[in-house]
Protein backbone atom coordinates (compact mmCIF):
# COMPACT_ATOMS: atom_id res chain seq x y z
CA UNK A 1 0.00 0.00 0.00
CA UNK A 2 2.86 2.49 0.70
CA UNK A 3 4.40 1.91 -2.31
CA UNK A 4 1.08 2.20 -4.28
CA UNK A 5 0.70 5.25 -2.15
CA UNK A 6 4.04 6.86 -3.14
CA UNK A 7 3.83 6.05 -7.40
CA UNK A 8 -0.11 7.58 -6.92
CA UNK A 9 1.35 10.81 -5.26
CA UNK A 10 4.62 11.13 -7.62
CA UNK A 11 2.21 10.65 -10.41
CA UNK A 12 -0.86 13.64 -9.08
CA UNK A 13 2.33 15.67 -8.84
CA UNK A 14 3.63 15.00 -12.53
CA UNK A 15 0.38 15.86 -13.62
CA UNK A 16 -0.39 19.01 -11.21
CA UNK A 17 2.88 20.26 -12.77
CA UNK A 18 1.82 19.64 -16.29
CA UNK A 19 -1.04 21.23 -15.74
CA UNK A 20 0.05 24.40 -14.24
CA UNK A 21 2.47 24.83 -16.94
CA UNK A 22 5.48 23.89 -15.19
CA UNK A 23 9.06 24.15 -16.83
CA UNK A 24 11.99 21.93 -15.80
CA UNK A 25 15.02 23.14 -17.54
CA UNK A 26 17.47 20.63 -19.11
CA UNK A 27 15.19 18.00 -19.09
CA UNK A 28 13.71 15.68 -21.95
CA UNK A 29 10.93 18.18 -23.57
CA UNK A 30 8.52 16.00 -25.31
CA UNK A 31 5.90 17.35 -27.82
CA UNK A 32 2.50 16.25 -28.47
CA UNK A 33 3.99 12.85 -30.26
CA UNK A 34 6.25 12.36 -27.10
CA UNK A 35 9.49 13.09 -28.80
CA UNK A 36 11.70 15.41 -27.39
CA UNK A 37 11.34 18.95 -28.86
CA UNK A 38 14.05 19.59 -31.85
CA UNK A 39 14.50 23.09 -32.13
CA UNK A 40 17.64 24.40 -31.12
CA UNK A 41 19.43 27.56 -30.96
CA UNK A 42 15.81 29.23 -31.79
CA UNK A 43 13.10 31.71 -30.86
CA UNK A 44 9.55 32.25 -29.98
CA UNK A 45 6.93 34.60 -31.81
CA UNK A 46 3.86 34.98 -30.44
CA UNK A 47 0.94 35.46 -32.76
CA UNK A 48 -3.15 36.16 -32.49
CA UNK A 49 -2.48 34.32 -29.07
CA UNK A 50 -0.56 31.01 -30.03
CA UNK A 51 3.53 31.05 -29.84
CA UNK A 52 5.27 29.49 -32.25
CA UNK A 53 8.65 27.76 -31.53
CA UNK A 54 11.45 27.68 -34.81
CA UNK A 55 14.76 26.48 -34.44
CA UNK A 56 17.49 24.00 -35.72
CA UNK A 57 16.50 20.31 -36.39
CA UNK A 58 19.64 18.30 -35.11
CA UNK A 59 20.58 14.67 -35.89
CA UNK A 60 22.26 12.44 -33.72
CA UNK A 61 25.47 12.68 -34.99
CA UNK A 62 25.55 15.86 -36.66
CA UNK A 63 25.11 19.39 -36.47
CA UNK A 64 24.94 19.60 -40.17
CA UNK A 65 21.60 21.11 -41.73
CA UNK A 66 20.17 17.66 -42.98
CA UNK A 67 16.26 18.65 -42.48
CA UNK A 68 16.11 21.84 -42.19
CA UNK A 69 14.22 24.43 -39.16
CA UNK A 70 11.51 23.48 -37.63
CA UNK A 71 8.24 24.97 -35.98
CA UNK A 72 5.92 23.99 -32.88
CA UNK A 73 3.21 26.05 -31.66
CA UNK A 74 1.48 26.64 -28.24
CA UNK A 75 -0.83 28.36 -26.25
CA UNK A 76 0.90 28.49 -23.08
CA UNK A 77 4.14 27.73 -23.31
CA UNK A 78 4.81 24.17 -21.72
CA UNK A 79 2.38 21.81 -24.71
CA UNK A 80 3.96 21.82 -27.85
CA UNK A 81 2.65 21.03 -31.13
CA UNK A 82 4.89 19.26 -33.72
CA UNK A 83 4.04 22.15 -37.04
CA UNK A 84 7.17 20.38 -39.18
CA UNK A 85 9.58 21.29 -41.36
CA UNK A 86 9.45 25.21 -41.67
CA UNK A 87 12.05 26.15 -44.07
CA UNK A 88 13.85 22.63 -45.55
CA UNK A 89 16.93 21.61 -46.74
CA UNK A 90 16.76 21.21 -50.67
CA UNK A 91 18.78 18.03 -52.98
CA UNK A 92 19.90 20.44 -55.37
CA UNK A 93 23.42 20.66 -55.61
CA UNK A 94 25.14 24.05 -55.14
CA UNK A 95 21.77 25.44 -53.47
CA UNK A 96 22.29 27.90 -50.54
CA UNK A 97 20.40 25.67 -48.69
CA UNK A 98 22.05 22.04 -49.94
CA UNK A 99 21.49 19.22 -47.29
CA UNK A 100 24.94 19.50 -45.51
CA UNK A 101 24.70 23.21 -45.04
CA UNK A 102 24.84 24.75 -41.55
CA UNK A 103 21.75 26.71 -40.38
CA UNK A 104 21.43 28.15 -37.06
CA UNK A 105 19.87 30.29 -34.51
CA UNK A 106 16.58 30.53 -36.69
CA UNK A 107 14.35 33.64 -35.31
CA UNK A 108 11.05 34.57 -37.25
CA UNK A 109 9.23 37.89 -36.91
CA UNK A 110 5.54 39.09 -38.34
CA UNK A 111 5.54 41.77 -40.72
CA UNK A 112 2.13 43.77 -40.10
CA UNK A 113 2.56 45.84 -42.91
CA UNK A 114 3.37 42.99 -45.81
CA UNK A 115 1.36 40.81 -43.46
CA UNK A 116 4.30 38.22 -43.76
CA UNK A 117 6.12 36.27 -41.86
CA UNK A 118 9.90 36.74 -41.97
CA UNK A 119 12.59 34.72 -41.07
CA UNK A 120 16.48 35.26 -40.85
CA UNK A 121 19.12 32.88 -39.89
CA UNK A 122 22.85 31.95 -39.73
CA UNK A 123 24.11 30.60 -42.93
CA UNK A 124 26.70 28.55 -43.72
CA UNK A 125 27.11 26.93 -47.02
CA UNK A 126 27.39 23.32 -47.42
CA UNK A 127 32.04 22.00 -47.70
CA UNK A 128 33.05 25.62 -46.69
CA UNK A 129 32.96 25.49 -42.74
CA UNK A 130 32.08 28.99 -41.35
CA UNK A 131 33.86 30.87 -44.13
CA UNK A 132 30.93 32.28 -45.98
CA UNK A 133 29.58 33.70 -42.56
CA UNK A 134 26.14 35.28 -44.05
CA UNK A 135 22.70 35.67 -43.22
CA UNK A 136 19.50 34.36 -44.97
CA UNK A 137 16.49 35.35 -45.18
CA UNK A 138 12.97 33.75 -46.22
CA UNK A 139 9.02 34.59 -45.88
CA UNK A 140 5.64 32.88 -45.22
CA UNK A 141 1.74 33.88 -45.23
CA UNK A 142 1.75 31.75 -42.41
CA UNK A 143 3.51 31.14 -39.78
CA UNK A 144 4.15 27.54 -39.86
CA UNK A 145 5.22 28.04 -43.32
CA UNK A 146 6.43 26.78 -45.60
CA UNK A 147 8.53 29.49 -45.76
CA UNK A 148 9.84 30.54 -49.32
CA UNK A 149 13.67 31.07 -49.55
CA UNK A 150 15.09 34.79 -50.65
CA UNK A 151 18.67 35.07 -50.62
CA UNK A 152 21.71 35.15 -48.42
CA UNK A 153 24.37 37.70 -47.87
CA UNK A 154 26.59 39.23 -45.87
CA UNK A 155 25.82 42.90 -44.15
CA UNK A 156 25.97 45.97 -45.10
CA UNK A 157 28.99 46.28 -47.71
CA UNK A 158 30.78 49.48 -48.27
CA UNK A 159 28.90 51.24 -45.92
CA UNK A 160 30.20 52.68 -42.57
CA UNK A 161 28.91 52.15 -39.36
CA UNK A 162 26.62 55.11 -37.58
CA UNK A 163 28.76 55.60 -34.85
CA UNK A 164 31.95 56.33 -36.71
CA UNK A 165 32.43 59.84 -36.92
CA UNK A 166 35.03 61.20 -39.91
CA UNK A 167 38.47 60.87 -37.63
CA UNK A 168 37.25 57.24 -37.32
CA UNK A 169 36.96 56.70 -40.70
CA UNK A 170 40.59 58.24 -41.25
CA UNK A 171 41.75 56.44 -38.49
CA UNK A 172 40.34 52.60 -40.22
CA UNK A 173 41.01 53.60 -43.65
CA UNK A 174 44.59 53.93 -42.65
CA UNK A 175 44.56 50.47 -41.73
CA UNK A 176 46.58 47.78 -43.28
CA UNK A 177 45.64 44.36 -42.72
CA UNK A 178 49.59 43.39 -43.71
CA UNK A 179 50.58 45.22 -40.34
CA UNK A 180 48.40 42.79 -38.56
CA UNK A 181 49.95 39.33 -39.79
CA UNK A 182 50.06 38.33 -35.41
CA UNK A 183 46.44 37.88 -33.66
CA UNK A 184 45.95 38.52 -30.23
CA UNK A 185 48.67 41.13 -29.62
CA UNK A 186 47.90 44.70 -27.94
CA UNK A 187 48.40 46.27 -31.18
CA UNK A 188 46.08 43.80 -33.01
CA UNK A 189 43.62 43.79 -30.36
CA UNK A 190 43.72 48.06 -30.66
CA UNK A 191 43.34 47.67 -34.66
CA UNK A 192 40.57 45.49 -34.15
CA UNK A 193 38.62 48.08 -31.94
CA UNK A 194 39.67 50.55 -34.60
CA UNK A 195 37.80 48.53 -37.46
CA UNK A 196 40.71 46.37 -38.92
CA UNK A 197 38.51 43.18 -39.81
CA UNK A 198 35.49 46.35 -40.68
CA UNK A 199 37.53 47.51 -43.44
CA UNK A 200 38.72 44.03 -44.28
CA UNK A 201 35.31 42.64 -45.06
CA UNK A 202 33.56 46.07 -46.46
CA UNK A 203 34.50 44.68 -49.94
CA UNK A 204 35.71 41.30 -49.25
CA UNK A 205 38.57 41.64 -51.91
CA UNK A 206 40.94 40.39 -49.43
CA UNK A 207 40.04 37.13 -49.33
CA UNK A 208 40.66 34.15 -51.35
CA UNK A 209 37.56 32.30 -51.29
CA UNK A 210 34.94 32.51 -53.86
CA UNK A 211 31.78 31.91 -51.20
CA UNK A 212 33.25 35.44 -49.07
CA UNK A 213 30.96 38.23 -50.49
CA UNK A 214 31.56 41.65 -49.74
CA UNK A 215 30.04 43.18 -46.16
CA UNK A 216 30.22 42.00 -42.93
CA UNK A 217 29.85 38.60 -41.29
CA UNK A 218 26.69 37.52 -39.98
CA UNK A 219 27.17 34.62 -37.44
CA UNK A 220 25.33 34.28 -34.21
CA UNK A 221 22.00 36.68 -34.89
CA UNK A 222 19.17 37.15 -33.35
CA UNK A 223 15.77 39.75 -34.65
CA UNK A 224 14.25 42.50 -32.51
CA UNK A 225 10.89 44.51 -33.28
CA UNK A 226 10.83 47.79 -31.27
CA UNK A 227 7.61 49.38 -30.14
CA UNK A 228 7.56 51.46 -33.07
CA UNK A 229 7.75 48.68 -35.32
CA UNK A 230 11.12 49.10 -36.33
CA UNK A 231 13.07 46.17 -36.57
CA UNK A 232 16.69 45.04 -36.04
CA UNK A 233 19.23 42.41 -37.00
CA UNK A 234 21.07 42.09 -34.25
CA UNK A 235 24.63 39.39 -34.84
CA UNK A 236 28.24 38.89 -34.27
CA UNK A 237 30.39 39.98 -36.75
CA UNK A 238 34.36 40.88 -37.60
CA UNK A 239 35.23 36.95 -36.95
CA UNK A 240 33.21 36.54 -34.18
CA UNK A 241 34.51 39.63 -32.09
CA UNK A 242 32.30 42.55 -32.71
CA UNK A 243 28.39 43.05 -32.24
CA UNK A 244 26.40 44.56 -34.87
CA UNK A 245 23.18 46.07 -34.48
CA UNK A 246 21.69 46.77 -37.88
CA UNK A 247 18.24 48.27 -38.70
CA UNK A 248 15.88 46.61 -41.29
CA UNK A 249 13.76 47.64 -44.11
CA UNK A 250 10.05 48.27 -43.49
CA UNK A 251 9.22 44.88 -44.64
CA UNK A 252 12.30 43.48 -42.37
CA UNK A 253 14.10 41.34 -45.45
CA UNK A 254 16.76 44.08 -46.19
CA UNK A 255 18.87 46.20 -44.20
CA UNK A 256 18.92 50.21 -44.60
CA UNK A 257 22.27 50.39 -44.16
CA UNK A 258 22.01 51.84 -40.69
CA UNK A 259 24.05 49.95 -38.55
CA UNK A 260 26.63 50.48 -35.06
CA UNK A 261 29.07 48.04 -33.72
CA UNK A 262 28.14 47.05 -29.96
CA UNK A 263 31.90 46.07 -27.60
CA UNK A 264 34.49 45.86 -30.28
CA UNK A 265 37.04 43.19 -29.94
CA UNK A 266 34.86 42.03 -27.00
CA UNK A 267 34.27 38.40 -28.67
CA UNK A 268 30.80 38.33 -27.98
CA UNK A 269 28.55 35.68 -29.88
CA UNK A 270 24.88 34.49 -28.88
CA UNK A 271 22.91 37.39 -28.37
CA UNK A 272 19.78 38.12 -26.84
CA UNK A 273 18.13 41.11 -26.52
CA UNK A 274 14.90 42.83 -25.21
CA UNK A 275 13.06 46.11 -23.21
CA UNK A 276 12.15 47.16 -20.04
CA UNK A 277 10.32 50.65 -20.06
CA UNK A 278 13.43 52.65 -21.46
CA UNK A 279 16.23 50.68 -20.71
CA UNK A 280 17.19 48.18 -23.62
CA UNK A 281 18.73 44.88 -22.37
CA UNK A 282 21.08 42.54 -24.16
CA UNK A 283 22.61 39.18 -23.14
CA UNK A 284 25.49 37.16 -24.55
CA UNK A 285 27.95 35.17 -24.34
CA UNK A 286 32.10 34.36 -25.15
CA UNK A 287 33.44 32.27 -27.45
CA UNK A 288 34.37 29.18 -26.42
CA UNK A 289 33.16 27.14 -28.98
CA UNK A 290 30.42 24.36 -28.03
CA UNK A 291 31.57 24.42 -24.04
CA UNK A 292 29.63 26.88 -21.81
CA UNK A 293 30.77 30.14 -20.10
CA UNK A 294 30.16 33.22 -18.08
CA UNK A 295 27.18 34.92 -19.73
CA UNK A 296 27.68 38.88 -20.17
CA UNK A 297 25.18 41.31 -19.75
CA UNK A 298 24.67 45.39 -21.53
CA UNK A 299 22.46 48.02 -21.13
CA UNK A 300 21.97 51.13 -23.57
CA UNK A 301 18.91 54.15 -23.40
CA UNK A 302 18.47 53.32 -27.28
CA UNK A 303 19.19 50.73 -29.41
CA UNK A 304 21.88 52.74 -31.26
CA UNK A 305 23.52 52.62 -27.96
CA UNK A 306 25.76 53.88 -26.20
CA UNK A 307 25.85 50.01 -24.22
CA UNK A 308 27.25 49.82 -21.10
CA UNK A 309 28.63 46.28 -20.21
CA UNK A 310 27.20 44.60 -16.83
CA UNK A 311 28.52 42.25 -14.83
CA UNK A 312 26.95 38.36 -14.90
CA UNK A 313 23.26 38.12 -14.50
CA UNK A 314 23.32 34.59 -13.97
CA UNK A 315 22.37 33.22 -10.01
CA UNK A 316 22.71 29.83 -8.50
CA UNK A 317 24.39 26.45 -9.75
CA UNK A 318 27.08 26.90 -12.43
CA UNK A 319 26.40 30.40 -12.99
CA UNK A 320 29.88 31.15 -14.25
CA UNK A 321 28.94 28.36 -16.84
CA UNK A 322 25.15 30.01 -17.80
CA UNK A 323 24.01 26.97 -15.77
CA UNK A 324 25.91 24.46 -18.69
CA UNK A 325 24.61 26.60 -21.49
CA UNK A 326 24.61 29.60 -23.44
CA UNK A 327 21.90 32.01 -24.14
CA UNK A 328 19.31 32.31 -27.64
CA UNK A 329 16.06 34.50 -27.02
CA UNK A 330 14.63 36.39 -24.67
CA UNK A 331 10.63 36.11 -24.82
CA UNK A 332 8.64 38.77 -23.50
CA UNK A 333 4.94 37.44 -22.50
CA UNK A 334 3.13 40.53 -20.92
CA UNK A 335 4.95 42.43 -18.83
CA UNK A 336 7.53 39.17 -18.31
CA UNK A 337 10.92 38.24 -19.96
CA UNK A 338 11.95 34.74 -20.31
CA UNK A 339 15.62 33.60 -20.64
CA UNK A 340 15.72 31.08 -23.45
CA UNK A 341 19.27 28.91 -23.58
CA UNK A 342 20.41 25.70 -25.14
CA UNK A 343 22.91 22.95 -23.43
CA UNK A 344 24.59 21.93 -26.88
CA UNK A 345 25.98 18.40 -26.61
CA UNK A 346 28.11 17.96 -30.32
CA UNK A 347 28.60 14.72 -29.61
CA UNK A 348 25.10 13.59 -29.88
CA UNK A 349 23.50 17.02 -31.02
CA UNK A 350 19.74 16.22 -31.31
CA UNK A 351 20.03 15.48 -27.25
CA UNK A 352 20.70 18.89 -26.81
CA UNK A 353 18.44 20.83 -23.94
CA UNK A 354 16.97 23.81 -22.89
CA UNK A 355 16.83 26.05 -20.39
CA UNK A 356 14.20 28.55 -19.69
CA UNK A 357 14.33 31.07 -16.38
CA UNK A 358 12.28 34.03 -15.82
CA UNK A 359 14.31 37.39 -15.80
CA UNK A 360 13.42 38.99 -12.00
CA UNK A 361 15.23 42.50 -11.54
CA UNK A 362 17.07 43.81 -8.43
CA UNK A 363 18.03 47.60 -8.55
CA UNK A 364 16.66 47.83 -11.80
CA UNK A 365 19.22 44.78 -13.36
CA UNK A 366 18.19 42.26 -14.69
CA UNK A 367 19.13 38.67 -12.38
CA UNK A 368 18.41 35.26 -14.21
CA UNK A 369 18.00 32.89 -10.87
CA UNK A 370 17.89 29.37 -11.60
CA UNK A 371 14.90 27.50 -10.44
CA UNK A 372 14.48 23.71 -10.95
CA UNK A 373 10.87 23.90 -11.78
CA UNK A 374 8.47 27.47 -12.44
CA UNK A 375 5.08 27.80 -13.56
CA UNK A 376 4.22 30.65 -16.24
Amino acid sequence: MNRFFWLATVLMLSLYAAAKGGIRSGEIWPDDRGIHINAHGGGVMEYKGTYYWYGEHKSDDTSAALVGITCYKSKNLSEWKYCGVALPVVEEQGHDLEKGCIMERPKVIYCAKTKQFVMWLHLELKGHGYSAARYAVAVSDKPTGPFKYLRSGRANPNIYPLDFDQQDIATMDGLNSNDFKEWWTPTWREAIKKGLFLKRDMTGKEHKNPVVLPGQMARDQTLYVDTDGRAYHIFSSEDNLTLHIAELTDDYTAHTGRFIRVAPGGQNEAPAIFREGNTYWMITSGCTGWDPNEARMFSAPSIWGPWKQHPNPCRGPQADKTFGGQSTYILTVGKKHIFMADIWRPKHPSDARYIWLPISFEKGIPVIQWQDEWSL
